[in-house]
């Protein structure tokens, strides 16, 4: 990763002024003595920029992706983005109307997919990616745009690491069903620590940065009484348990949002599509409305194999066009109410769900990806993200299916 580069952004208005060197600030009189001291001459001050209230710095990264008409992309594990596979990716985006790519910076189990300069992260890093800012210059010559997901809050490697950042039951660790551990929404040394990885990712010249796994475990709710754990600042605020983890939750990502505004990126969640359907998921921290307002992309993951019945459907996952037009129309209605209405990107499923089936699987093909794209954009809804774990897409898919 090369250094720093800081643009500097134009101040609105400048005064040329000649100052006696007694009437600067310490800063510019420092400066103006040590010129004294080589020049022998009284210094004369001019061009002092006076700032633009609006003006800051902005991270430039060097590269150049322009935001596409419209997103839609693949996911990538870190494995294949370092492997042979992502020539096989990259040909079909670049040969298809796909145009992006949602590439594992940090994964589920909270490993880095690649080697950082920072010491600090390099016993959770795997090589996988060599070089990640090569990578990213071949994505720029094919017009592919570039998204960081960074995995927030499911991190076994952090909680084992440092069990007072995470839940413990019985002086350990506590694990979901699936031996996942998980970090603590309310800390914010955690949130610190996955947001300089975000900052890294732009850094390398990623477009955006999504965020997973923003909330406190599956089932939060009925566990926490019998949990052992930190809520840091929100331990003494005067509201229900509930709200708590909804405050916190959506506090990290305004504290994201903001932490990232030195650097030319957008800020995307991921959150489970059931999220827009209540007011919130009260276990899980997750406010849809809350953090919508708070991201310049929103992507709902919606497959329909997650789903149970709902919308009046009894089997979802047999029937992907249903599902995703019904969500399509409460998203709308939500979103439609906020002031600050970000960009709805959708997940949606290429893989098939047998877990659901005692007999005979549903299979997920070329006409099940398209249904759902094109319930989407019956519903206005134009960008869209394709899920499938082990990055084996669908072939000949219509990206762009016009009916």
């Amino acid at each position: 990763m090369g250094k720093r580069q800081l643009c500097v952004l134009i101040f609105s208005s400048m005064l040329l002024l000649t100052l006696p060197l007694g009437t600067v600030s310490a800063e510019e009189g420092e400066s103006a003595k040590e010129i004294q001291l080589l020049t022998k001459k009284p210094v004369e001050l001019t061009a002092l920029k006076v700032p633009d209230p609006a003006a800051r710095f902005v991270y430039d990264s060097g590269l150049d992706f322009e935001y596409p008409d419209a997103v839609r992309g693949i996911y990538v594990t870190g494995p294949s983005a370092g492997g042979k596979k992502m020539s096989e990716l990259t040909e079909l985006v670049d040969s298809t109307d796909l145009n992006a790519m949602v590439i594992d910076i940090k994964e589920d189990h909270g490993n880095l997919t690649f080697e950082p300069e920072d010491d600090k992260y390099a016993d959770i890093a795997e090589s996988y990616i060599d070089d990640p800012r090569e990578m990213l210059k071949e994505l720029e010559k094919k017009g592919i745009y570039p998204i960081a997901r960074v995995v927030v809050f499911k991190d076994s490697l952090l909680a084992k690491e440092r069990p007072d950042l995470s839940y413990t039951q019985n002086g350990k660790v506590w694990v979901n069903g699936r031996g996942e551990a998980f970090v603590n929404p309310f800390m914010k040394e955690v949130w610190d620590y996955n947001l300089e990885i975000a900052k890294m990712a732009s850094e390398m010249g990623f477009q955006e940065i999504q965020f997973d796994y923003v909330r406190f475990p599956e089932g939060f709710g009925n566990r926490d009484d019998v949990l052992e754990y930190n809520q840091g600042d929100y331990a003494n605020l005067e509201m229900e348990e509930v709200q708590k983890r909804v405050k916190a939750v959506t506090d990290f990502v305004a504290y994201a949002k903001e932490g990232l505004s030195n650097y030319d990126v957008d800020v995307s969640v991921d959150i489970f599509g059931y999220s827009a359907t209540i007011p919130e998921a009260p276990n899980i921290g997750q406010n849809f409305s809350k953090i919508s307002s708070n991201v310049d992309v929103i992507s709902s993951m919606i497959y329909p194999s997650h789903w149970g019945p709902y919308f009046g459907i009894s089997k979802p996952d047999a029937e992907p066009y249903r599902l995703v037009s019904e969500y399509a129309k409460v998203e709308n209605e939500v979103l439609s109410k906020l002031e600050n209405k970000p960009t709805s990107r959708p997940w949606i499923q290429d893989f098939e769900a047998p877990w659901l089936y005692s007999g005979p699987t549903k299979q997920y093909g070329k006409a099940e990806v398209e249904t759902q794209i094109k319930a989407l954009k019956e519903n206005g809804i134009d960008e869209y993200l394709i899920w499938n774990a082990g990055n084996n897409y669908t072939p000949n898919v219509d990206y762009t299916p016009t009916n």
